[in-house]
């Protein structure tokens, strides 16, 4: 699979490059391991999204993760090392780039390559299509398990986009699921062959970019999701309020 390469940009914990497939804008992450959440990481995913948005050959974004994962959670080394700044500014990143695919004016397609926990969970819930694997892959929200509670902004997309039938096994009771079983609760839009998923994902991001108006798609998204947005906006600045 072939693309022309666009950007890239490289951080301490882990590299985000992009390339062009024809009006698809394809954005890999590979930390080299699970794709933790870091600050840097975060801010170069989201420059990958300023870009595309601001490109009118750009029509749709394919995120994909590495062979490994498509990402895991936030960086628990930040989450527990006790500075409480430092978990607000991650938790508060991660956060606004949930808020952010599911805001962004083009569409956003995620390619699930393997496993996708907690804060990996909440960033396919704001993908507009998700695709991954059928395979034993573990996907969802864990939160509980470890002793962490989810921010009110995970809350608030959770409930937008799984299931209401499954919402309480996979949010309160921190229930992981398999490729199959993500599809039914709602992480996943459909579950292919693990050497198919970003292919796959590319078709759905070829087809929206070629069959929706780009003017169109943006407003709609700003009427359809503007109460959601709003309420993970206000959750985020709250996550980055100075502690008492």
């Amino acid at each position: 699979m072939s693309g022309t390469p666009a950007s890239g940009n490289e951080s301490p914990n882990g590299t985000v490059t992009a390339e062009r497939h024809g009006s698809v804008l394809l954005v890999r992450v590979d930390d080299g391991k699970a794709n933790a959440f870091s600050v840097p990481m975060l801010a170069a995913l989201d420059a990958q999204i300023d870009e595309a948005e601001a490109d009118d050959g750009v029509g749709a974004v394919v995120i994909a993760g590495n062979d490994r994962a498509f990402f895991a959670g936030f960086d628990l080394n930040v989450i527990r090392g006790g500075d409480r700044a430092a978990i607000g500014e991650l938790v508060s990143a991660g956060g606004a780039m949930v808020r952010r695919a599911y805001g962004a004016s083009v569409p956003v397609v995620a390619a699930c390559t393997g496993h996708a926990v907690a804060a990996g969970a909440l960033l396919l819930l704001g993908c507009d299509h998700r695709v991954g694997p059928d395979a034993p892959v573990k996907i969802g929200l864990n939160e509980v398990a470890i002793a962490l509670t989810l921010p009110d902004w995970a809350l608030t997309i959770s409930k937008e986009r799984l299931s209401k039938r499954h919402l309480q096994r996979c949010v309160a009771n921190a229930r992981l699921l398999d490729g199959a079983g993500a599809a039914e609760a709602g992480f996943l839009d459909e579950a292919v062959a693990p050497d198919a998923v970003v292919g796959r994902a590319l078709e759905v991001a070829a087809e929206l970019a070629e069959t929706l108006d780009a003017r169109a798609y943006a407003s709609t998204v700003r009427a359809l999701r503007g109460d959601v947005l709003a309420e993970m906006d206000a959750s985020v600045e709250r996550d980055r309020a100075p502690a008492d």
